[in-house]
C-alpha cells in the first residue's frame, strides 16, 4: 500500500458535498424566514410560506430546522434578521447580461460579494431595475458557454445571491461538448 486511504478520498468527497447542502439549506432557510415575516406564520394562510416550506422539504431540510426558521421569521422566536432583497445586472464575456437576485441582511456584504466576483471575471457592474424575460438572446460558443456557467456558479456560491437570470442562448451541440 503506497499510503492512499480510501476514507481520505470519501471524506474529502463528503465534505464537498455537505458544503453545497448546506449552502441550499441556508438559502431555502432564509426564504422561509422571509414568507413567515411578510405573510404570517401559518402556512394555510400564507401561501408564499407553504411553498418555501415545500421546497425546503423537498431538498431534505430537517423538520427542526423548518420549524425554527418560521417562529424566527414570525417573531415566536428571537434570532431572526431583517432580510430585504436586492437586484444587481451585471454583464457576462460575449455581452450576456445577467440579473442577479439577493436575499440578504447585510446590502455592503451582498454588494461587495457580487462585485468581486463580477471583477474577478474581469467585468462592470451596476444596480438596475429588474426585468426577467430577456426581449433578445445572444447566442454563446462554448468557450463563452463555459466563462458564463463559470460566472454564474461564482455568484450562486454566495449565500445572499437567490437566483441569477441571463440573456445566453446555447445551443444543444455547445451543451453536449460541455458535458
Amino acid at each position: 500500500m503506497s499510503g492512499h486511504s480510501k476514507w481520505a478520498t470519501t471524506k474529502h468527497k463528503k465534505a464537498a458535498i455537505d458544503a453545497k447542502r448546506g449552502k441550499l439549506f441556508a438559502k431555502l432557510i432564509k426564504n422561509i424566514e422571509v414568507a413567515a415575516r411578510t405573510g404570517g406564520g401559518d402556512p394555510a394562510g400564507n401561501p408564499t410560506l407553504y411553498d418555501a416550506i415545500q421546497k425546503a422539504k423537498k431538498s431534505s431540510v430537517p423538520n427542526d430546522n423548518i420549524d425554527r426558521a418560521v417562529k424566527r421569521g414570525s417573531g415566536l422566536e428571537a434570532g431572526g434578521a431583517d432580510y430585504q432583497t436586492i437586484m444587481y445586472e451585471g454583464y457576462a464575456p460575449g455581452g450576456v447580461a445577467l440579473l442577479i437576485e439577493c436575499l440578504t441582511d447585510n446590502r455592503n456584504r451582498a454588494a461587495g460579494e457580487v462585485r468581486t466576483a463580477l471583477q474577478d471575471a474581469g467585468l462592470d457592474y451596476e444596480s438596475a431595475e429588474a426585468s426577467f424575460v430577456p426581449s433578445m438572446t445572444v447566442p454563446v460558443d462554448k468557450d463563452g458557454a463555459n466563462k458564463v456557467f463559470r460566472l454564474i456558479e461564482a455568484l450562486e456560491d454566495s449565500d445572499d445571491v437567490q437566483n441569477v437570470f441571463g440573456n445566453f442562448d446555447v445551443s444543444d451541440e455547445v451543451l453536449a461538448q460541455l458535458a
